[in-house]
């Protein structure tokens, strides 16, 4: 069975001639990639961070060709499309940055001494790369988070050989995307198997369960994610799942922040909301705003900002069709009111986007029915009518990816909510929006369970790296037989922890 494209403008359903991928070709591919796993760890750092350049230089190269596939298979637009590829350029370049640095590898030397435990031998640990990496391409992002993710980034970047499952959104954009990958790696004499790309619903399942990946990289719904995640669990070896899975993304406007920019807020709220059709895992999806004249002034500059857009295109027909589900349920529940819908778009898979507003009594009443994400551009207002009722009411919500805090210099609100935040989600922010994930050394995008499998770690930044290795210590081990990164000459001139001391090498 060939998998077909999709245009979300059009309409048009395009046969790729692009076969699905059998369970079979699922463990041929893990196979050669697990082939792969050993030549690949032991190549140097500067040949791994020069792979990850070639291949950002190739998706370059091809820039014409994937922008214009991604925008006839997500209706994203050649613009949003164009940034989002340098975005998936730079990621790549900036891991070759973390990899050249040294300090991922977390060396520590311990030298054999006498303590008062008694005599200690020599130790020495480091992280070692942990195998083959099921990584999933995601929806919204068919670039950034996809077939040239940061996940597919980070995993090559720590070593590891990847099985990339394209996702059915757009797969003309995953194979080339692929194919430049490809080429990239046979430039620079890579193993072959380092790279590999399946399609299909099957071949995601039978990706997961084959026992020659060592941990997945997800990013999607909390039921596909969920569903995967058990399975990974439940294998005669379970493995690493690391999904990012969405959130609500609670936003708080302070009294005074209101009362001082209500008309700004009001407006920012809507452009993120609405940003990318609301088709991004940071979207606010309640926000929190005293009631009162500021409260209302906010809320009404908001509704102002929505009714005057137009909609947008979604990035399939059935995302569209759940999104609007979606809002004909809020239309439903008691208590809550539909503050305007913008217009909406004419293209295939278009769709408008939508506000709402209640009380935190209604919150508290239809917890199950609000406080959940709707994938696209809607959200609700949550009038509050003090701190503390505010606070309770972020209490009982689910963990986020991000919370977001408007307020002023020296708000006597902002100390809590900044501490309520911190408890809540992976990612807190101050008189900002959410939407729009920077790639960084300190960024960290995840969250607790629900909005990520694993709150420890991150699917965006320098240690999303750290969930494909492992450590290993090395006790006794003659100087020939050291790895580079743990020899007390250093010849990789990366950061060592001696003798607990943390000691970096002039370069």
């Amino acid at each position: 069975m060939s998998v077909q494209s999709y245009n979300p403008t059009t309409g048009e359903s395009v046969d790729t001639a692009i076969a699905e991928s059998s369970r079979g070709d699922v463990a041929a591919a893990c196979a050669a990639a697990a082939g792969a796993a050993r030549e690949l760890a032991t190549r140097s750092l500067d040949w791994r961070a020069q792979w990850l350049e070639a291949i950002a230089a190739a998706l370059e190269a091809d820039a014409t060709e994937i922008i214009a596939l991604a925008d006839a298979e997500t209706g994203l637009g050649v613009a949003r499309l164009g940034g989002e590829l340098k975005r998936t350029c730079f990621q790549f370049r900036f891991f070759a940055t973390v990899v050249r640095d040294g300090g991922f590898l977390e060396a520590s030397i311990d030298h054999a001494t006498d303590s008062p435990m008694g005599p200690l031998p020599d130790l020495r640990r480091q992280l070692v790369p942990l195998g083959v990496v099921g990584v999933f391409g995601a929806s919204n992002f068919p670039l950034a988070f996809s077939v040239p993710g940061g996940d597919t980034a980070s995993a090559l970047a720590a070593g590891c050989p990847v099985v990339i499952k394209a996702h059915p959104a757009h797969p003309r954009t995953s194979k080339a995307t692929f194919d430049a990958i490809s080429r990239a790696s046979t430039q620079v004499g890579a193993p072959e198997g380092s790279v590999n790309l399946v399609f299909g619903l099957e071949a995601g399942v039978a990706l997961v369960e084959d026992p020659r990946v060592s941990a997945v990289g997800f990013t999607g719904s909390y039921a596909a994610g969920r569903a995967l995640f058990d399975r990974a669990q439940s294998r005669p070896v379970p493995i690493p799942f690391y999904g990012e899975l969405g959130s609500v993304n609670p936003l708080v406007v302070t009294p005074a922040a209101a009362a001082a920019r209500a008309q700004a807020i009001g407006e920012g709220v809507v452009g993120s909301v609405t940003l990318g059709s609301g088709q991004f895992c940071t979207k606010p999806g309640l926000v929190f705003v005293p009631a009162g004249d500021a409260g209302d002034a906010l809320v009404a500059a908001a509704v102002a900002a929505l009714v005057a857009g137009a909609g947008a295109t979604m990035l399939t027909g059935p995302i569209r069709d759940r999104f609007e589900s979606g809002v004909e349920f809020l239309d439903q529940v008691r208590g809550v009111e539909c503050l305007g819908r913008s217009g909406r778009s004419s293209s295939d898979a278009g769709s408008y986007a939508a506000l709402f507003s209640c009380d935190v009594a209604t919150l508290e009443g239809e917890h199950e029915a609000l406080a959940r994400e709707c994938f696209g551009a809607v959200a609700v207002f949550v009038r509050y009518g003090s701190s503390a009722e505010v606070l309770e009411a972020i209490s009982s919500l689910e963990a986020a990816l991000t919370f977001s805090v408007h307020a002023v210099d020296d708000d006597p609100d902002g100390p809590a909510l900044l501490a309520a935040g911190v408890a809540k989600a992976g990612r807190v922010l101050v008189n900002g929006f959410p939407t729009g994930v920077g790639v960084s050394w300190s960024m960290h995008h995840g969250g607790p369970h629900p909005a990520a499998t694993s709150s420890l770690h991150t699917s965006v930044g320098a240690t999303g790296i750290r969930r494909w290795l492992r450590p290993v210590c090395y006790q006794n081990l003659p100087a020939p037989w050291l790895p580079e990164a743990l020899r007390d000459d250093n010849p990789l001139g990366i950061p060592q922890r001696v003798d607990g001391v943390l000691r970096v090498a002039d370069r």
